[in-house]
């Protein structure tokens, strides 16, 4: 790939390639809405001392068999968690027990304060998971985009350095779906890295590519048909 010449916009903003975003966010906050009404839930729970630091979980039908922590996208700097309750039920049918966090959003925050947060919400979710039928030692992390990265980083952490409490390993498996990896890439973006303002020197930080997994967890990626042909480059 020529640096030079790549139009990094049409490799990484969404919106040039898929037209109808805006019925597919409608769609999302239509079934949101529906499987927070139909759900045993419990909505905005604190897993850390600010407003952004809460998240939504739904009990798993009968026995749950483990957490699933989703990490919506929105390139760290916008969408709510809100948005994406319509993950739940299906996996809630099937005796998962999910939990959809918020996190501060940019240019508010850095991307490394988000990665931090994501990190507070796990340790909460291993810590917590039991008051809510969940068994313990069983949680998952899956995400979409920037979320897909967030749940890349989960694998990279040293959970005894955050917290010595923690076990090596606090997630027993992650999926990223259409992640981000290198966000070297992302500081060519203008349109995205006006507000996630990101350097070579920063990116470096948050990039699970260049980054050892922690422990043996498994990590499962995918891409969407139709995203862009930067997810597709970066998820082979």
């Amino acid at each position: 790939m020529n640096a030079e010449k790549t139009d990094y916009e049409l490799l990484y903003n969404p919106r040039l390639v898929v037209t109808d975003y805006q019925q597919i966010f409608d769609r999302w906050a239509v079934e949101s809405e529906r499987a927070r009404a139909s759900l045993d839930g419990y909505l905005d729970v604190p897993y850390g001392p600010t407003k952004a630091e809460t998240l939504d979980l739904f009990r798993a039908k009968g026995k749950s068999r483990g957490v699933l922590m989703y990490i919506h996208g929105g390139y760290w700097r916008a969408l709510d968690k809100k948005q994406f309750s319509f993950i739940a039920p299906a996996l809630v049918e099937a005796g998962v027990t999910v939990a959809v966090p918020n996190y501060a959003l940019c240019p508010t925050v850095q991307v490394e304060d988000i990665v931090l947060q994501m990190v507070q919400a796990c340790a909460w979710l291993y810590r917590n998971g039991t008051n809510f039928g969940a068994p313990s030692h069983r949680l998952f992390v899956c995400g979409h985009s920037a979320g897909g990265h967030l749940a890349a980083m989960m694998l990279c952490c040293q959970w005894p350095k955050y917290a010595r409490d923690l076990p090596a390993k606090v997630v027993s498996a992650a999926i990223s779906i259409s992640g981000l990896y290198d966000l070297a890439e992302i500081v060519k973006v203008p349109s995205i890295n006006a507000d996630v303002r990101l350097t070579e020197k920063s990116a470096m930080k948050v990039s699970p590519a260049f980054m050892p997994p922690a422990t043996d967890a498994p990590f499962y990626t995918a891409v969407g048909e139709n995203e862009n042909e930067g997810f597709h480059l970066r998820t082979r």
